[in-house]
C-alpha cells in the first residue's frame, strides 16, 4: 500500500555553527480549505532541550508527540534512542500504526525525521524538513547554510519564506524556537 504524501505543511530544522532553530508555518487546511492561519506546529519537549515539529494530521501529531516525550523520559533524554524505540512501537502497534504525521526532531547534536514506516532518518548536513513544503524549504536551506553567513534562525526563517512563496499549504505566519 502507497501512502498518500502528506499536505498540511512546511517544516524546517537547521543545526549550524553551534546553533540549533526549527520552525513551522501556521496554515491549517482541510482539503483544498484553508482552515486556519496561526498554528502552533513546532513544541519544546524535555524542559526545552528537543525541538519538534510534526506534519499530518493533528490529533495524530499529538499522540505520537506525547508517547516521543514518554520515550524520551524513559531513556534520560536520549534522542536517538527514543526516536529509534518510538518508531519500532508506531510501526508495530496496531493503534498507532494508523497515525498519519511525520516527526522533525533535534537536540544540540542529532536531527532527526520520524515516520511511521520505521524510518529514523540522521541526515548528514544536520537539516530536516517535512511536510508539503518540506523540500522547497530543504533546498534553499542547503543553499543557505552553503553560500550564506546567516543564523540558524535566520536560515529557517529565510527557508519558510521560500516554500511559502511556492507550496500553497504554507503561509507566511511562521514559529521559531531556538535552542540556547
Amino acid at each position: 500500500m502507497e501512502h498518500e504524501r502528506i499536505h498540511a505543511t512546511t517544516i524546517i530544522g537547521v543545526r549550524h555553527r553551534g546553533s540549533v532553530a526549527i520552525g513551522g508555518d501556521g496554515q491549517v487546511t482541510l482539503g483544498s480549505a484553508i482552515m486556519k492561519q496561526h498554528s502552533n506546529k513546532i513544541r519544546r519537549l524535555q524542559e526545552g532541550s528537543v525541538l519538534v515539529g510534526f506534519a499530518g494530521a493533528a490529533a495524530d501529531a499529538f499522540s505520537l508527540l506525547e508517547r516521543f516525550e514518554e520515550k524520551l523520559g524513559q531513556y534520560q533524554g536520549q534522542l536517538v534512542r527514543a526516536a529509534v524505540e518510538l518508531a519500532k512501537v508506531w510501526r508495530t502497534d496496531k493503534y498507532l500504526r494508523q497515525l498519519e504525521a511525520l516527526l522533525a526532531v533535534m537536540d544540540r547534536d542529532h536531527a532527526l525525521i520520524i515516520s511511521g514506516t520505521g524510518d529514523v532518518i540522521e541526515p548528514d548536513d544536520g537539516i530536516v524538513a517535512v511536510g508539503s513544503g518540506g523540500n522547497y524549504a530543504l533546498a534553499a536551506a542547503r543553499v543557505l547554510v552553503t553560500h550564506t553567513s546567516l543564523s540558524a534562525r535566520e536560515i529557517v526563517e529565510q527557508s519558510l519564506t521560500a516554500a511559502a512563496d511556492i507550496c500553497i499549504y504554507t503561509n507566511r505566519n511562521f514559529v521559531i524556537e531556538e535552542l540556547s
